[in-house]
């Protein structure tokens, strides 16, 4: 008979090295959403960045412009959900702030729809974020954020806001939709950063 309790096992040795504490391995990744689905098309959609020192604004065609990049990247939702490996196709945050000038350290994003959610602005940049158009081969559905979404999958998904429209810098890191609801400000799966 062991001393030692079940559970103080650690990680089992056939563990996925990629999966953070407390997170199970899915298949197709579950829809959960925070309101209805909004039907944005292309032709309509918009992305504005809005600083202390003006807007700045793209359509559809000039964010692709920008230059697409294809990245693979683990993705890991608050709710103990984890996709590994998944293939993306999107404009990395650094290209746009390449055009954009801010002294703040925070940015709002903003979802058609009216979600939201806070980000440190370091934390969208340095090839750590996109606006994401494709997963696995595919246009977004609407159900997964389509037509494009933020991708921070260094953060738990609700930092990777669905129909996103927008960010707005911010000197602090006010909260958004779900931090104002008890969610982590950072939201770190790794640190499992999930809850105030």
């Amino acid at each position: 008979m062991s001393f030692i309790t079940r559970g103080f096992s650690g990680r089992s040795r056939d563990r996925d090295e990629r999966l953070p504490p407390g997170q199970t391995l899915v298949e197709d990744w579950p829809v959960l959403s925070a309101g209805p689905t909004p039907d944005v098309s292309t032709d309509e959609w918009r992305f504005e960045v809005r600083t202390e020192s003006g807007r700045h604004e793209w359509s559809w065609d000039e964010m692709q412009a920008l230059g697409v990049e294809d990245v693979t990247v683990d993705i890991h939702c608050v709710t103990h959900w984890s996709k590994l490996g998944m293939a993306w196709r999107g404009v990395p945050l650094d290209r746009i702030f390449e055009e954009v000038e801010t002294s703040h350290d925070y940015v709002m994003a903003h979802s058609y729809g009216g979600y939201t959610t806070n980000v440190p602005l370091d934390e969208l940049l340095d090839g750590q974020a996109w606006i994401a158009f494709e997963a696995d081969g595919e246009p977004l559905d609407p159900e997964h954020g389509g037509p494009a979404r933020l991708l921070v999958p260094h953060l738990y998904f609700w930092k990777s806001a669905k129909w996103i429209r927008g960010l707005v810098t911010m000197p602090t890191d006010d909260p958004g939709f779900w931090e104002q609801n008890g969610y982590h400000l950072h939201g770190d799966p790794w640190t499992e950063e999930r809850y105030w």
